[in-house]
């Protein structure tokens, strides 16, 4: 699967009377009509290996963006430095890519000294910037994960350096190369259901994932920008992708009801913790050799606790969001995020002039399996693409008036982030010139689905809309492409 037609499998049911010609035709187009991947032109001259400079050793950049990486595609890439603030972990993530990889005392000592293609920029959501800023006006082109950053002004400084250093930024949505996302696009592109005006879309986090947020840094505010970012942004983007518009007005809703605060004893770290035996959220890190050797092993450098305590009184951030997004095109979306669930998963429903489409992921009523709840974050970040036959995610179509639907189907890949985290690797590092439907985010996708959610912070703490213009001079496109 190393193409957009590929990504794209789809089937109908056979009760269906619904004629496919317009869908099958604009499907069948669509390659010719794709714009080239905009950073095609960073990739390394042909035969020589792309090589990569990284900031930040905790899990994911280790992982997705370490071992995994080498793994997958270390014929086309080649590490050329590595610095993390934690001395013990950059030398954890050295032994792990193999022990040649040059560390650096400090991120500028790295730039100064490396010769990379890209910068990867994996530390704590709210240094983005600082490392982002430094690497382009050193004159890198940079990945970074989502979020971009964590507020409006070092979304500027990004925006800023950007355009005057005339290197790229590549931001990680990994989610919009998911199968089923990229189906669920072509369907909309295509006008299956018509004009779209509005969206429903709920995410729903389950107590063992939603949990491990409050564990993290990711429950301070001044370090993740709260999950209205850091999390968010994912689903944000997906938005903003699927209907082809940018925000204007963000109206939200939000607190803090179950975790931090909200219980009657709490302890520092779940190691050792006297309540352990009446917690339900207690959890074992030392059953996990990786996070001990990263952590655990590295505390006495920093203090960082990975399985601090869900009810410590330092977390400010929400666990209960909504909000309404109004888009410059005339769609509003109403979004919701639940962090203690009992199951994982999301559904969404466009609602257009001409009907209505359906789709879910991973609940368990609606896709009629069951699963281990308690492991499927894992299984989610794990890097197989496999998917049992005949198991598949389901897409519904219905049109006014009509007595029937039509059901669309891909293959439920539940590893990688449904696939899309090694397609998008794949599009990066390999096939650079493979882009369908401007599937890879620069800058403006990055900074208008982070707004979204900083807009939400401030409407809760304003109690009032809060527009985008409020925010950035960038002004909100009706139709992006």
């Amino acid at each position: 699967m190393k193409n957009a037609a590929n990504d794209c499998l789809f089937k109908t049911n056979k009760y269906c009377h619904m004629e496919r010609r317009t869908f099958v035709k604009y499907t069948a187009a669509a390659g010719a009509s794709l714009m080239l991947n905009p950073f095609s032109s960073l990739a390394a001259a042909s035969g020589k290996k792309i090589r990569l400079a990284q900031v930040g050793t905790g899990h994911r950049g280790t992982g997705f963006w370490g071992v995994d990486l080498i793994k997958n595609f270390g014929e086309h890439i080649e590490f050329v430095g590595l610095y993390d603030s934690n001395p013990g972990r950059k030398l954890r993530a050295q032994k792990l890519y193999g022990g040649n990889v040059p560390v650096f005392a400090s991120f500028e000592e790295m730039i100064s000294k490396v010769a990379a293609d890209y910068i990867i920029v994996t530390t704590v959501d709210a240094t983005h910037n600082e490392f982002i800023v430094k690497a382009l006006d050193k004159g890198f082109n940079v990945i970074t994960e989502k979020p971009m950053t964590t507020d409006e002004v070092k979304c500027k400084e990004i925006l800023d350096a950007e355009k005057r250093s005339g290197k790229k930024v590549i931001v990680a949505f990994n989610y919009r190369h998911s199968v089923h996302n990229m189906q669920l696009k072509e369907l909309l592109a295509a006008e299956r259901v018509g004009k779209i005006t509005s969206v429903d879309f709920h995410w729903y986090l389950n107590v063992y994932h939603g949990a491990d947020y409050f564990r993290r840094w990711h429950g301070r505010m001044n370090k993740s920008g709260s999950l209205w970012v850091h999390k968010a942004t994912h689903h944000f983007d997906l938005l903003n992708w699927w209907v082809n518009s940018e925000p204007v007005e963000v109206s939200a809703y939000g607190s803090l009801d179950h975790y931090g605060k909200n219980n009657s004893f709490r302890g520092t770290k779940c190691r050792g913790c006297e309540f352990k035996d009446k917690c339900k959220f207690y959890w074992d890190m030392t059953k996990d050799d990786r996070l001990m050797s990263l952590y655990a092993e590295n505390e006495k450098y920093d203090g960082y606790l990975r399985d601090g305590c869900v009810w410590s009184n330092e977390i400010d951030i929400y666990d209960k969001m909504s909000a309404q997004i109004i888009y410059a095109n005339g769609i509003t979306a109403n979004y919701s995020l639940t962090t203690y669930s009992p199951y994982e998963g999301w559904k969404i429903a466009f609602n257009g002039t001409k009907g209505r489409i359906d789709t879910w992921e991973d609940i368990p009523f609606m896709q009629k399996v069951k699963e281990d709840q308690s492991k499927k974050h894992a299984v989610e970040m794990s890097q197989a693409e496999d998917a049992k036959a005949g198991d598949v995610r389901e897409i519904i179509a219905m049109d006014n008036f009509a007595k029937d639907f039509e059901i669309y189907t891909t293959a439920n890949i539940k590893t990688g982030h449904g696939g899309g985290d090694i397609r998008m690797q794949r599009r990066m590092f390999v096939d650079t010139n493979d882009n369908p439907h401007h599937i890879m985010a620069g800058t403006r996708d990055g900074a208008m689905s982070i707004l979204i959610g900083i807009a939400a912070r401030k409407s809760i703490q304003l109690r009032r809309p809060v527009k985008i213009s409020e925010l950035t001079d960038l002004v909100p496109m009706a139709n992006r492409f």
